[in-house]
């Protein structure tokens, strides 16, 4: 299985911490960000790493070279940051069959194998959480019929319809990557993965919600300690 890690963004919510590296890089328990997502996802089964590298992404590269213990990483560059959607289309030419996307800014502090064993019998992954209100606001909301199936993934709504909401894990089927081509630009310019999500669920695929343990999503310094303590 393939591992998808989009690690393009300038992290510019992190100050400091990367005026001079990308985000990947900041230290978190004493090794990069990066380490601990490429951890998680060899843990979880993954035997090559295609990282979406940008800002400075030769750091990234001479850091850590054509592997990651023993698993090999390719690394595609994505020119224009335009959503989640776009990077993973980015990976398209390097993955075969079902893969694992972890963003490269989260910390897992458990497996995520369990999101990998639950498609079989899925189509489709998505590594959940419960969260408070304010935050659902922030992140992609989980849409659910009165069945309870997943229809889609709503971006940082404005009333949001539930507290389950993603955690930057995924798996997917290599169709993901034609719905992510159908993608038409958000009103900021982006194309979100969430979208291409809900292409699937209208196309018949079955998507199922897996909950993992706590994760620490790293975008300010305040987060990166929170990332260090939960691996420490």
């Amino acid at each position: 299985m393939d591992a998808v890690i989009p690690a393009a963004g300038p992290g510019s919510r992190l100050g400091e911490l990367t005026a001079d590296r990308p985000k990947g890089l900041v230290d978190v328990a004493g090794r990069p960000l990066l380490a601990h997502v490429f951890e998680t996802a060899v843990d979880a089964g993954a035997d090559e790493l295609v990282v979406i590298v940008g800002y400075e992404a030769a750091q990234i590269v001479d850091r850590f070279g054509d592997a990651f213990e023993g698993v090999p990483i390719t690394y595609v560059h994505q020119r224009e940051r335009l959503g989640l959607g776009h990077a993973v289309l980015q990976a398209e030419p390097y993955v075969d069959g079902t893969f694992l996307l972890l963003n490269g800014d989260n910390v897992f502090a458990e497996s995520v194998e369990p999101a990998v064993k639950a498609v079989g019998e899925a189509d489709v992954a998505l590594a959940v959480e419960e969260v408070s209100p304010a935050v659902a606001k922030t992140t992609g909301v989980i849409r659910t019929d009165e069945t309870g199936d997943v229809t889609g993934i709503v971006e940082k709504p404005a009333e949001p319809s539930s507290a389950l909401v993603t955690t930057g894990c995924y798996v997917l089927p290599e169709d993901a990557f034609h719905a992510c081509a159908l993608l038409r630009p958000s009103a900021e310019g982006e194309y979100q993965l969430s979208e291409a999500v809900g292409l699937l669920v209208r196309a018949g695929y079955e998507v199922s919600t897996v909950r993992l343990g706590e994760r620490v999503n790293v975008n300010t310094p305040e987060d990166v300690e929170r990332a260090g303590e939960l691996v420490d």
